[in-house]
């Protein structure tokens, strides 16, 4: 499971052609152009939505193999001028330089004429979710006009959250509560959290979390509360964790067996619930928990209707298998996406953990060589480090050395926007360590 651990930024990573390649879309996406979408939403006077995405989130994948191709959002398809930015692409740094990106997918519904985000939402939602957030949307963007007043506080609150003011939002969203219609309860309560965490307030994230999600309509809302809020207190010292983190814990396993929840957040409730036992040192629960958890995802793959759907699964499934220690039980599945998904480096990425825990690191070797030839933007680092792990294995350290200088090359050579200094860090340290 400490494999698991550490690689878990590689194994989120989900292989994806171009938007629109292989896919029907129900919403007409502009490709990585932003100028051109904020210059159509300002001569339609009608608000930007963004999705802002990388193609090793797994989460990114499922929304939009499994979510933005509903038809049920065609009828909506003309409120908004829709705009789909690669966050890996080096030509959307100005992109993200204005609009930084934490969470991957990010949905942003952005004002054209003051070019100022008004709604953030950070992570999948399903289409009736979607949905209403799109009216949020339009209220943050375009103000109060008349709402009543719990609507005109929750377009308040996603403004201040949508710029940045983490926790000015929370308090907005907390004060918010008593008056807040019963159909957007829901929704502000996931906000309010996400705000403590985006916020740096774990502590009142937890507290918020063990006060609110009871009294929420189970449902994807309520899984996904319980979530954030097990997620903050997992990361709160030990003493104080120990007494909020086991009640969260239950609210995450009953959501766990709620209907009507996205696969993918079904799947991440199994993830969370596995790390968990396995920082616990229970080797047997976290063996039973990991055999639900693939199991699950290969019912969920067989059922895929195009092979966009079926890769969706794929991170998880290289997670799960390696939690459970059958690494070679997702090898075929993934074997599939790399020969149907031939541009794609992610499927030889996870191949190359896969066969590393396996212990044949020929192999391992092999699939990380046709991950990096494909690869493209800050990934690549994820896919060096892996390479010079795997040369050190095999006792090649002159080769993970010159592997390591590559890397930092790389990291360095980043735009700002895109450069990930802890990646920096560690890249320097390494090379240190290995002199």
């Amino acid at each position: 499971m400490a494999l698991l651990l550490a690689w878990a930024p590689l194994l989120a990573a989900a292989g994806e052609p171009p938007r629109g390649a292989t896919q029907a879309e129900a919403l007409p996406f502009v490709e990585d152009d932003y100028p051109r979408a904020l210059a159509e939403a300002r001569r339609r006077k009608v608000p930007l939505f963004v999705d802002a995405w990388a193609p090793w989130c797994h989460s990114c994948r499922f929304l939009r193999a499994h979510v933005l191709t509903d038809a049920a959002l065609r009828p909506h398809a003309g409120r908004f001028v829709w705009l789909a930015i690669d966050t890996e692409q080096a030509r959307n740094a100005t992109f993200l330089g204005k609009y930084p990106v934490q969470v991957w997918p990010t949905l942003m519904v952005i004002d054209p004429a003051r070019e100022q985000a008004a709604l953030r939402w950070p992570g999948g939602l399903t289409v009736p979710q979607l949905v209403r957030l799109l009216e949020d949307g339009e209220r943050a963007v375009g103000g109060p006009r008349g709402e009543r007043t719990g609507l005109a506080a929750l377009a308040r609150a996603d403004r201040l959250a949508a710029s940045g003011k983490h926790r000015e939002a929370a308090r907005g969203y907390r004060e918010l509560l008593p008056e807040l219609p019963a159909d957007r309860r829901a929704r502000a309560i996931e906000s309010l959290l996400g705000s403590f965490k985006l916020g740096q307030q774990e502590g009142e994230c937890a507290q918020a979390a063990l006060e609110l999600v009871p009294t929420m309509p189970r449902g994807p809302s309520f899984a996904n509360a319980a979530s954030f809020g097990l997620g903050c207190a997992e990361a709160l010292p030990a003493a104080e964790r120990g007494r909020v983190a086991p009640p969260l814990a239950a609210l995450v396993e009953e959501a766990l067996g709620l209907p009507g929840l996205l696969a993918d957040d079904r799947s991440g409730l199994f993830e969370q619930l596995v790390e968990r036992r396995e920082r616990a040192g229970d080797a047997a629960g976290t063996k039973a928990l990991a055999a639900r958890w693939l199991g699950f995802l290969e019912a969920e793959a067989a059922r895929a209707r195009d092979i966009e759907q079926r890769a969706a699964f794929d991170p998880h499934r290289a997670a799960a298998a390696l939690a459970l220690r059958e690494p070679m039980r997702a090898v075929p599945a993934l074997v599939a996406t790399e020969r149907d998904l031939p541009a794609d480096y992610n499927a030889p990425a996870r191949l190359a953990l896969l066969y590393r825990a396996a212990g044949r690191l020929d192999d391992a070797l092999a699939a990380i060589h046709r991950a990096l030839a494909r690869v493209y933007g800050p990934r690549t680092l994820r896919l060096l480090d892996l390479l010079a792990d795997l040369q050190e294995e095999k006792g090649d350290r002159a080769g993970a050395r010159r592997t390591l200088e590559q890397a930092l090359r790389t990291a360095r050579a980043l735009s700002p926007e895109q450069r990930r200094d802890q990646l920096v860090a560690m890249f320097e340290q390494k090379l240190a360590a290995s002199r």
